[in-house]
């Protein structure tokens, strides 16, 4: 979904490698750049990583997928459920208590210590990076509470100190409203974008809610297939297609939702 943004795609370590040629020379995957033990061990490296990520996601504008996305959620009852980490839908214009980020987001922090400092925003957080070494120099983002480096509140690899409240509080009123669709005998249309199959999260939700109905738009450049036999693959860009798609749902859609 972001690709379509210019924001880089992680998958596949020549193409992360293609984004950030630093680590190349390091011999350093995305997987093990996202993991949390570097901010205890190397937090300059780690912020590196994590602090580029964070300015770029702030500068980068939502192409125009996500508006189309915002006009059905309008019209529709609708809701988002993400795996990225990036804020893009809420830059794109949706409301925060609508979107569940099951893996977390970047523009939050937790302390790395622990020390009880509940998650706060990254807002007015700047972090200064050596593109060509990519480190961060100091200061480093640091607890409000304790002084101790702080981490993006994002579930990284292998991650055993992520704290998940703040997701769980959406991801939570995202199944209680699929219950309460399935009590009204609604059947919801799921449109799943660019969710892959190394972490099946996505996919697993978005064929779940859809189960019911087979009402499932899976666009995917890489990997389209529906395999449970219940809906349709698109082999194609999400940007592209969302604009090909919402002339037909609009004139499919009688009037506008009166309740979200």
């Amino acid at each position: 979904m972001g690709v379509d943004s210019g924001l880089p795609d992680f998958r596949g370590t020549e193409g992360f490698w293609r984004a950030y040629p630093p680590y190349r020379a390091l011999g350093l995957a995305f997987e093990e750049l996202a993991d949390p033990v570097h901010f205890a061990d190397d937090p300059g490296l780690a912020w590196g990583f994590y602090g580029h990520r964070l300015e770029l996601y702030r500068t980068t504008v939502p192409h125009a997928g996500f508006g189309v996305l915002l006009e059905w959620s309008r019209r529709r009852q609708a809701r988002v459920f993400t795996s990225n980490v990036d804020g893009q839908f809420q830059r794109a214009g949706f409301a925060d208590d609508v979107v569940a980020e099951c893996h977390g987001s970047i523009h939050h922090l937790q302390c790395l210590a622990g020390c009880g400092q509940p998650v706060w925003s990254a807002d007015g957080v700047a972090v200064q990076v050596d593109t060509a070494t990519m480190r961060a120099d100091p200061p480093l983002p640091a607890c409000p509470r304790c002084g101790a480096v702080a981490r993006p509140n994002i579930l990284m690899f292998g991650d055993r100190s992520w704290e998940p409240g703040r997701s769980q509080v959406a991801l939570e009123a995202h199944q209680a409203w699929l219950r309460s669709l399935r009590a009204e005998g609604v059947r919801p249309a799921v449109v799943e974008l660019g969710a892959g199959t190394a972490v099946p999260t996505v996919r697993r939700q978005a064929e779940l809610a859809s189960a019911a109905s087979g009402a499932l738009v899976r666009i995917n450049v890489r990997e389209p297939e529906v395999r449970h036999g219940r809906g349709v693959g698109l082999a194609a860009a999400a940007a592209q297609t969302l604009l090909a798609l919402d002339p037909l749902v609009r004139g499919a859609d009688p009037a506008p939702a009166t309740r979200r």
